[in-house]
């Protein structure tokens, strides 16, 4: 609400600003002009837009709408997203939620040009453009049908596993390009029996009989544990660290900024924080 003298105020500087007078002002009182009665309805009509979107920004604020993109690793969003978003959903049932489930690079990209949120999976290559906060080490496993003579082990080498024809995920992936790694590292080569797109694809043909694989443990939640076992993968150890990519210099909006709330809440059903 204005005083007097400030509505005075506003008044003459609105007749100021429109080059005309609004208002004819005589001992019997106040009273509107032609111009004036023409510009009342506009003016209810931006006062009333005015205040509408004052409401629609405190509900943005109060988290009572919005949206939030997500970008994702497939082990992550099988694995893990699925219950922070049920948790995120009790609390905030008017925020829309988007998630892309797709690979590293992909992750890295969609969320340095903004057309994500927050991103979840390994570090990011582009680190000039995003803040990567790390929530779990992960490790690999050799995944084997039932049966299979390395499953009698407690833990299984590399050396080990490559003796045997391998299910390998695609070359674009995180996990292939840490398994190259491991290649190169122990100066030896893969007997590919056949190279898949999808992590649950491996799995089956995994139980299937067709060879084996090695996976993030993690990720051992996106195939069905029906015909296969697994044993952690030594020699060299190969650590997986995942966590949450944000985009630097770029402020989340508050449905963002709650989600990072109840993601680190959940962040234990990783497994041990390594922060």
């Amino acid at each position: 609400h204005l005083s007097q003298p400030a509505l005075s105020i506003a008044i003459r500087k609105l007749e100021e600003a429109v080059g005309g007078v609004l208002f004819n002002r005589s001992p019997r009182g106040v009273q509107l002009t032609p111009e004036g009665r023409f510009f009342l309805p506009l003016a209810r009509r931006l006062i009333g837009d005015w205040e509408e979107a004052l409401g629609d920004l405190g509900e943005l604020f109060n988290k009572q709408r919005g949206k939030v993109t997500l970008a994702a690793l497939p082990t992550l969003a099988a694995g893990f997203l699925p219950a922070v978003l049920a948790d995120y959903r009790k609390r905030y049932p008017n925020i829309a939620i988007s998630v892309h489930d797709t690979l590293a690079n992909q992750v890295d990209d969609l969320v340095s040009d903004r057309r994500a949120d927050i991103g979840f999976s390994v570090r990011p290559s582009r680190a000039e453009a995003t803040h990567f906060e790390p929530l779990v080490e992960d490790h690999f496993v050799a995944v084997c049908p039932l049966g299979h003579p390395l499953l009698n082990k407690e833990e299984v080498r590399w050396e080990e596993l490559l003796a045997y024809p391998i299910i390998a995920v695609s070359r674009l992936s995180s996990t292939r390009q840490a398994i190259e790694g491991v290649l190169r590292e122990l100066g030896s080569e893969m007997d590919l029996m056949c190279e898949v797109s999808q992590i649950g694809t491996a799995g089956r043909m995994v139980a299937a009989g067709l060879g084996v694989t090695a996976l993030p443990s993690l990720s051992f939640k996106q195939i069905s544990a029906e015909g296969v076992g697994w044993r952690p993968l030594t020699t060299p150890h190969v650590p997986r660290t995942l966590g949450i990519i944000t985009p630097i210099r770029i402020p989340l909006s508050a449905a963002a900024n709650a989600m990072l709330d109840v993601v680190r809440e959940h962040a234990g059903e990783l497994g041990p924080m390594i922060r």
